[in-house]
């Protein structure tokens, strides 16, 4: 089952697998369990019926499929190859705790700048490279 999860893309981010993005918290011969990236994600609905019709396609009709929400999902959840596929995709990937410099996913230049708390969807940041002057995405810590 990990192995069909591997292939079902996030809908706001097709880059990643929900595995990547590590929603999946766990699957078992009877169920699988998913977090959303935060309560009220409008996604959660969209990844549920993809999973869903993944598991089907690939013979586990039976198995359940939950939402859990506590432990709430956090970036750290993020897998490495995940953090390199944003990266590769435009989106500066989540920064470590304490790390101020963010780097551009474009040029790699840390002569960056916050435009703006809010980007495209809630759970990234607008941000803009002063080096090769191109506006991108942060995956916001949480």
């Amino acid at each position: 089952m990990w192995e069909v999860l591997r292939n079902v893309p996030d809908p706001e981010i097709p880059v990643l697998s929900i595995v990547d993005l590590g929603i999946v918290r766990e699957v078992t011969a009877e169920r699988v369990a998913i977090t959303p990236t935060y309560t009220g994600c409008p996604a959660t609905v969209a990844i549920q019926a993809d999973v869903r019709a993944a598991l089907d396609k690939a013979g586990f009709g039976h198995v359940r499929i939950d939402t859990m929400l506590s432990p709430p999902w956090t970036t750290d959840w993020i897998s490495q190859e995940g953090r390199a596929k944003l990266q590769a995709y435009g989106i500066a990937p989540p920064q470590a705790p304490g790390q101020r410099e963010v780097a551009c996913p474009q040029c790699n230049s840390t002569d960056t700048e916050e435009l703006s708390r809010f980007g495209s969807t809630p759970c990234k940041a607008q941000w803009r490279c002063r080096s090769c002057l191109e506006p991108f995405d942060l995956f916001k810590c949480h």
